[in-house]
């Protein structure tokens, strides 16, 4: 029971706290539409056709009128019906892999379990036609004409990132592109694609023993599902940490000298698109010259932007 009642407060703190900062938003920010958004996102370089996998920040695009649902319609529209557009809903009750492993009794649901990724991921989730990927950390939604392809079978693949997951998936369609909307290059899942499928060759070990952790399809077949928590030491060294602003400007620097980064502004967000194949060749070729989201400051001095 008292675990109940703290649930619940905790649900009526997270919904007052985001009240006010929608009238925070609404009194303080700059107004922008859903025709806005999708003007703008057009302007960056969304076409018709596009799969978009969205990494975002809501509230730095200003006052959305129409809240979430509004920044969802705007994509649908600029990339059309024959588009996708991907949404990274993972569920991570520990905080991280590493902790999520440790809970002995833990099973993801995809009828029960939520996203802790913010206002946008679970206003996609509950957009009409969305799919998602049965993982129990990672799970990834999809709206579009290739989503069952895309969700299909990430509870299948040997590895969270790697062959048969929603990132390789989507790195094979045609007009497949990352999307970062008011983010820096830090905290982009894309990166884990490259680790996930060099496996061993990828130039340092990054990876604890692997756990299997549970899930459970909509069949009530319960899949033993492998994951590998990230070594723990190398967490400050990582693009996606907040002391790594050397490491991501230097990745936004060389995409741009190799004329692949699209920059722009989306709302009140400054934005940036790339074309996933040309992304994760400049990675490849990163790590041949020994850059990885783990290289140290001497390692980015000792490689020219552009090389």
């Amino acid at each position: 029971m008292l675990s109940y009642l703290k649930k619940q407060l905790k649900q009526l703190l997270k919904h007052y706290q985001r009240e006010q900062s929608a009238k925070e938003l609404k009194s303080q920010a700059p107004h922008v539409s859903q025709q806005q958004l999708t003007q703008q996102l057009r302007a960056l370089g969304v076409q018709p056709g596009d799969s978009i996998f969205l990494h975002s920040s809501l509230k730095s695009l200003g006052y959305v009128e129409g809240g979430p649902a509004a920044v969802i319609a705007a994509l649908q529209t600029a990339v059309g019906p024959d588009g996708n557009i991907l949404l990274p809903t993972y569920y991570l009750p520990g905080g991280t892999i590493d902790n999520t492993c440790k809970l002995t009794d833990y099973c993801f649901d995809l009828r029960i379990h939520g996203t802790h990724m913010g206002r946008l991921p679970e206003a996609f989730l509950a957009t009409s036609g969305v799919q998602r990927s049965l993982h129990p950390t990672h799970s990834v939604s999809v709206w579009g004409k290739d989503a069952r392809f895309l969700t299909e079978a990430h509870h299948k693949a040997p590895s969270v990132f790697g062959e048969g997951s929603p990132w390789q998936r989507f790195a094979t369609l045609p007009q497949a592109k990352v999307l970062g909307l008011g983010i820096s290059m830090g905290p982009v899942t894309f990166y884990h694609l490259l680790e996930d499928t060099m496996g061993e060759q990828f130039p340092l070990p990054v990876w604890q023993p692997e756990c299997l952790l549970r899930c459970i399809d909509d069949q009530d077949k319960v899949w033993q599902v492998p994951v590998r928590p990230y070594d723990k030491t190398l967490a400050t060294m990582r693009i996606d940490h907040p002391s790594r602003g050397d490491l991501q400007q230097y990745m936004k620097d060389e995409l741009i000298a190799c004329g692949l980064l699209q920059q722009g502004q989306v709302g009140a967000a400054s934005c940036w698109l790339i074309g996933a194949q040309d992304f994760y060749r400049q990675l490849e070729k990163l790590a041949a010259d020994g850059i990885t989201i783990y290289a140290t400051p001497e390692q980015l001095q000792q490689r020219p932007i552009g090389r």
